[in-house]
């Protein structure tokens, strides 16, 4: 993989734009991405638009850090702050039990549901630990269509129509591994909903771990 390293000017470009409303294309730990402000509904409806998603289908939102997810997420159970810190960050969605209704824009019709991203960021995008506010965020492609392991790869239709593409060189190219843990703080339970960057041997041992 062939990685552009990211410098502090594209942290800040980048936080600028989600926070001005507009709608960005950058690289994560997995795959390209397409992002707004998890809080605005016309930025999400804009890049629902462009990907051709599904209105009621919810999207994740990513911090940069764990300490500003968890600093951010206050209504989180001790149960569930030690699962975070046990999985995170990786290349996971974590569904979570959403008590106080947070990143409507984001959540769609199952405001119960919060999809939490906190990416592993290799050294060449690591300057994105300075964007300080949460992304609402999808992978960088049209619904039902490839995912993106290069900035070319997204479709012309994205790039040109995101008011922002960041390029970050040749990705992963494997999406999430999506983890149910709705039920954790109560029960324990946990379940792959997608089994993706990280396999489930690793998240069933990282789990039994926090237990």
């Amino acid at each position: 993989m062939s990685a552009v390293c990211l410098v502090q000017q594209d942290a800040e470009r980048l936080e600028r734009c989600v926070s001005g409303g507009g709608v960005a294309v950058y690289p994560t730990d997995t795959v390209y991405g397409i992002c707004c402000d998890p809080d605005d509904e016309r930025a999400a409806r804009r890049l629902y638009a462009l990907k051709g998603r599904p209105a009621a289908q919810p999207a994740a939102v990513m911090f940069f850090t764990l300490e500003r997810a968890l600093e951010t997420l206050a209504e989180l159970g001790e149960g569930e702050r030690a699962v975070l810190r046990a999985l995170l960050p990786g290349p996971l969605t974590l569904l979570l039990a959403n008590r106080s209704h947070r990143f409507a824009a984001a959540c769609r019709t199952d405001p119960e549901t919060l999809g939490l991203r906190v990416p592993r960021l290799p050294a060449a995008l690591s300057a994105f630990t300075g964007v300080s506010s949460a992304l609402m965020q999808s992978s960088a492609n049209r619904s039902g269509e490839p995912d993106a392991r290069t900035l070319a790869e997204v479709p012309p239709s994205l790039r040109e129509g995101v008011d922002l593409a960041i390029d970050g060189g040749e990705l992963a190219g494997t999406p999430s591994t999506v983890i149910d843990l709705r039920d954790w703080e109560r029960h324990r339970r946990w379940l792959v909903l997608r089994e993706g960057a990280l396999p489930a041997s690793a998240v069933e041992e990282a789990l039994q771990a926090a237990r």
